[in-house]
C-alpha cells in the first residue's frame, strides 16, 4: 500500500484496532511508514491517558452513587466577569457513561469543549441549566446569585435524583438532598466535569450573542471578563444593562 493509503486507513480506526494495525506496520521499514507509526503511537498514548483519567473520574462518582443512586454533578461559570450572567448546570450521567476527555472546561480548547458538549448532550440522562442576570447579581451579590443559579439548574432537571456533588467548598443552601462539596470537582468527578463543560459552552454562546448587540466591548473574545480592551471600552462608551455595577464599583470605574 502507498503511505497515503495507509494513513487513510489508520485515521478513522478505534484504539484497539489501531494498535493491531500499528503492530502489523512495524515490519514495514519505509521512512514514511515509520513516521506514521510514531505519529499514531502518540495518538494511542493520548487516548489511553484520556481513558485512564475518565475511569478515575467515574470511580470518584461511584463512591457516592454506588451504582444505585442518581448523582447530580453541579458546576457554574461566570462568577468573575464584569458583564453577563452567572450560569450553573446540573448533569446526571448514566453509570455506564463513557466520555473520555471530560475535565475542567478551562483546560480545554473551544473546539474540544464544543465537541464534548455534543457528546454530553447525547449521553446524559438529564441536564438542567440555571441563569442569573447581572441585575440580580448586583442585588443579592455573586455568591447568592451562584446559589440561585444552581437551584434553578436543579429545578430544570426534570429527573429524580438522590445525591449532589457540587464543585467548590460550599454546599447549596435550601436544598434537602444530601450534598458533597468537592474542591476542584471539575477535575475529579465525571458528572461535575460534564456540568463544567455544558456551563462554559452555554455562557460563551450567550456572550457571543450579546457581543453582536454591543460589539465595542469585545465580548466574543473576553466573554465579559476584565480584559484591557473591555476596560477601555467601558471608559470610552460607558456601561450596558449587562454590566455588573457592583463589580465595577469594586474596580473604581462606576
Amino acid at each position: 500500500m502507498k503511505i497515503s493509503e495507509i494513513q487513510e486507513v489508520l485515521k478513522d480506526l478505534e484504539v484497539e484496532e489501531l494498535k493491531k494495525q500499528i503492530d502489523l506496520l512495524k515490519e514495514d521499514t519505509r521512512s514514511g511508514v515509520i513516521k506514521l507509526i510514531h505519529q499514531y503511537e502518540k495518538k494511542i498514548i493520548h487516548y489511553q491517558k484520556e481513558h485512564d483519567e475518565w475511569a478515575l473520574k467515574c470511580s470518584f462518582d461511584e463512591v457516592f452513587h454506588e451504582n444505585r443512586y442518581a448523582l447530580v454533578g453541579i458546576d457554574e461559570v461566570g462568577r468573575g466577569p464584569l458583564a453577563g450572567p452567572v450560569v450553573a448546570v446540573a448533569v446526571i450521567l448514566p453509570h455506564h457513561a463513557y466520555l473520555p476527555g471530560v475535565k475542567d472546561s478551562k483546560k480545554l480548547s473551544e473546539l474540544q469543549r464544543e465537541a464534548l458538549y455534543t457528546k454530553i448532550q447525547e449521553t446524559a440522562l438529564a441536564i438542567g441549566i440555571g441563569v442569573v442576570d447581572s441585575q440580580t447579581i448586583d442585588s443579592i451579590n455573586i455568591l447568592q446569585a451562584t446559589f440561585e443559579a444552581m437551584r434553578m439548574a436543579l429545578e430544570d432537571l426534570a429527573y429524580p435524583y438522590d445525591i449532589l456533588c457540587v464543585d467548590g467548598d460550599k454546599a447549596i443552601p435550601e436544598i434537602d438532598e444530601k450534598q458533597h462539596a468537592v474542591i476542584a470537582g471539575d477535575d475529579k468527578s465525571a458528572s461535575i466535569g460534564a456540568a463544567s463543560i455544558i456551563a462554559k459552552v452555554t455562557r460563551d454562546r450567550m456572550m457571543k450573542a450579546y457581543a453582536k448587540e454591543y460589539p465595542m466591548y469585545d465580548w466574543e473574545s473576553n466573554k465579559g471578563y476584565g480584559s484591557h480592551k473591555h476596560y477601555e471600552a467601558i471608559r470610552a462608551f460607558g456601561i450596558t444593562p449587562l454590566h455588573r455595577k457592583s463589580f465595577l464599583k469594586n474596580e473604581g470605574i462606576f
